[in-house]
């Protein structure tokens, strides 16, 4: 049901002295607004002059509120920006991460534009190059230490010829299927290779220890003439490997034998050339052919 529209205060005189309190104000308040407009009215000066009072009295009650608002709109401004502030880190980091991932991927890039140009220069400078690929594994379960490339016979490769990196030798042919072949690597205790000295033509057998290093032995002396720093190449003796490739650089001695570090590490090295097999009697003839300034 519905309360009485005309409500009464009855017999209650602290419900009429209100009421007739507000009924005075409001009709103070409605004297002093005409009043104010009759004065606004009559006498322009006078009502300025009064304006100006009550804008002296009341100007500290307005400074306090234009300060208490400033300060509620500026805890809503602190507010929005800290819940905006998670969303907006989370968008950095992603900006971060992203970033990363292209300098990460430039990187790689140019790593493989540096091996792609040595490789060229190698495969430019070598006559004997019979193809170009990668290794693409290797067989950890075989007592043998080995690596496979992605070529094979239908690429004119077979068994026994070398392969090399731009950084040095890897290894040769020990297999070879239509599409793939094994390469049994520098580092296999099978793996025998003449060696020397780039200082002074020392000549010696490298041969690998199957724990990545490689021990070399000297050929013309009793005592161990290998010290740690020497840089060993293919000597060429005996064929296969073509002279002057680098093999190892020397990191100790053990009595009578060196033991050697190869300079181009089967787990990093992954563009190779294969090579064919070097014969010292064609080197011969070809160095016995007319030179650029002999006539022929």
């Amino acid at each position: 049901m519905a309360p009485p529209g005309n409500r009464r205060p009855g017999f209650n005189r602290k419900a009429q002295y209100g009421l007739f309190a507000s009924y005075l104000i409001a009709l103070l308040g409605a004297l002093a607004g005409l009043l104010l407009l009759v004065v606004s009215i009559a006498d322009p000066s006078g009502f300025s002059a009064l304006r100006s009072a009550a804008a002296e009295v009341t100007r500290p009650i307005s400074s306090n509120l234009r300060s208490l608002v400033v300060g509620i709109s500026n805890i809503e401004e602190t507010i929005a920006a800290y819940i905006n502030a998670g969303s907006q880190n989370a968008a950095l980091r992603r900006q971060v991460e992203a970033n990363r991932t292209r300098l990460i991927e430039a990187e790689a890039i140019r790593q493989e534009n540096i091996r792609l140009r040595d490789l060229l220069k190698l495969t430019e400078a070598d006559q004997g190059v019979v193809a170009a690929g990668h290794l693409i594994s290797s067989t950890p379960a075989s007592a043998a230490r080995l690596a496979r490339l992605d070529m094979g016979r239908n690429n004119g490769i077979t068994a026994g010829m070398p392969v090399r990196a731009p950084e040095g030798l890897v290894g040769r042919v020990l297999r070879a299927g239509p599409n793939t072949a094994d390469v049994l690597l520098l580092i296999d205790e099978g793996n025998i290779v003449p060696v020397r000295r780039t200082s002074d033509n020392i000549p010696g057998i490298s041969s690998g220890r199957g724990d990545g290093t490689v021990e070399v032995r000297a050929l013309n002396t009793e005592r161990n003439p290998f010290r740690p720093g020497d840089v060993l190449v293919t000597s060429g003796i005996g064929g296969l490997y073509r002279p002057n490739i680098p093999v190892a650089i020397v990191a100790r001695r053990e009595g009578d034998k060196a033991i050697a570090i190869p300079l181009a590490n089967p787990s990093r090295v992954e563009l190779v050339v294969i090579q064919s097999p070097f014969r010292p009697d064609e080197a011969e003839r070809a160095g016995n052919g007319p030179q650029p300034d002999e006539p022929s």
